[in-house]
């Protein structure tokens, strides 16, 4: 298996998720953190099969990033297709590794079955609160103002009920990057995706089967973790590419 890109810190492969975790050997990873295409965005059919940018981008919003692939199932497809993924990645995570997987409120319930049905123990969840203006008010209704980060573990997490160190809290405000800082119809900020790995220790091994535009990946090798990526989209796996390079040359500055 050939990798796109792979430096001492990040490698990323190009393919299908489900066709490249099948050649990653067993236990070797400390935490399984990504965004997969969770086929949300509408209350019917045909609006779950609507194009990304029709789903995901804001009226008004002159973004001109391509289309992804994967995000037309529904939701009984979805949490199968789920289920399989998180096997994979169980078996290829270290006993007791932390899943950090993101998804949204109509997805939510599909998502924590899925996530047991891979074997995976179900911890708790991460809130992504958006600040104002990016929170879809509906009049009458309570404002969509959150994504969520489902999150478990492989097997039993020993704490530490003696150490002095904070615990990490489990919310996040803040925005999405916005204008040319945005590259990726779904980017994640890189602020949020460096609280999520505030549990992990120094120099772990992240896999993320989703990579995207490589955010997590940016921000793994930016916090001095390691990193393996997967992406299907090949235009979005090219940004990836090269935003793992730049940030090869960066990794003093931090995020």
């Amino acid at each position: 298996m050939i990798p796109y890109y792979c430096d001492d810190f990040a490698t990323l492969h190009h393919g299908d998720a489900l066709a490249i975790l099948a050649q990653l050997p067993d236990a070797s990873v400390d935490a399984v953190i990504t965004d997969p295409p969770y086929s949300s965005g509408g209350t019917s059919q045909s609006a779950r099969k609507a194009s990304t940018k029709a789903k995901y981008e804001s009226s008004g919003n002159a973004h001109t990033s391509p289309d992804f692939v994967g995000d037309a199932r529904d939701q009984r497809s979805y949490q199968y297709w789920s289920a399989l993924w998180l096997s994979e990645c169980l078996r290829i995570a270290k006993p007791g590794a932390l899943l950090m997987t993101f998804t949204d409120w109509r997805q939510y319930a599909a998502t924590a079955d899925a996530t047991q049905a891979g074997g995976w123990t179900c911890r708790g969840t991460f809130t992504w609160v958006k600040p104002p203006g990016a929170n879809r008010p509906q009049k009458g209704r309570f404002s969509q103002a959150c994504e969520y980060v489902l999150w478990g573990t492989k097997g039993a997490r020993l704490i530490d009920h003696h150490s002095d160190d904070p615990t990490p809290s489990g919310w996040w405000e803040g925005g999405a990057p916005r204008g040319a800082d945005r590259v990726h119809i779904t980017e994640k900020p890189l602020g949020l995706m460096h609280r999520l790995f505030e549990p992990l220790a120094p120099g772990s091994l992240i896999l993320d089967p989703f990579a995207g535009s490589g955010t997590t990946g940016v921000a793994a090798k930016a916090a001095g973790h390691r990193f393996i990526g997967i992406e299907q989209t090949e235009h979005y796996c090219a940004i990836a590419a090269r935003r793992l390079a730049q940030g090869a040359l960066n990794l003093g500055d931090g995020l």
